[in-house]
């Protein structure tokens, strides 16, 4: 889901080498856990990696995992598991605002 207007915390804006220093993990690291497809950056019109908080988060939690012995492929899978939950959440909700539409007989315009 793209929203609109992201939140701070969602602005992919933040240089690889800042990720570094922020992480202290190595660029490589980061272009490693990039190439699992671990994590997503944005590129630059230069093509250079943008990266937001969350990243950064995801990132800090990624290190804690490999640390404590998870490998990438298991890593990968629960966070597509915990993806599938929140979009199925999502559509749950769009469900239930839309018999909620209906039966007030709310249209969206």
């Amino acid at each position: 889901m793209v929203r609109q207007n992201p939140s701070y915390k969602e602005k992919k804006v933040i240089s690889i080498g800042v990720v570094s220093e922020l992480t202290g993990l190595s660029e490589r690291q980061i272009r490693y856990y990039e190439e699992r497809k671990l994590i997503f950056p944005d590129r630059s019109k230069g093509r250079n990696r943008k990266y937001s908080f969350s990243d950064v988060e995801a990132l800090m939690d990624i290190a804690n995992k490999i640390e404590d012995g998870f490998q990438t492929l298991e890593i990968r899978r629960e966070k597509l598991k915990e993806q599938k939950k929140v979009e199925q959440e999502e559509l749950r909700k769009k469900m239930i605002q839309g018999q909620l539409n209906a039966r007030f007989g709310i249209r969206k315009n």
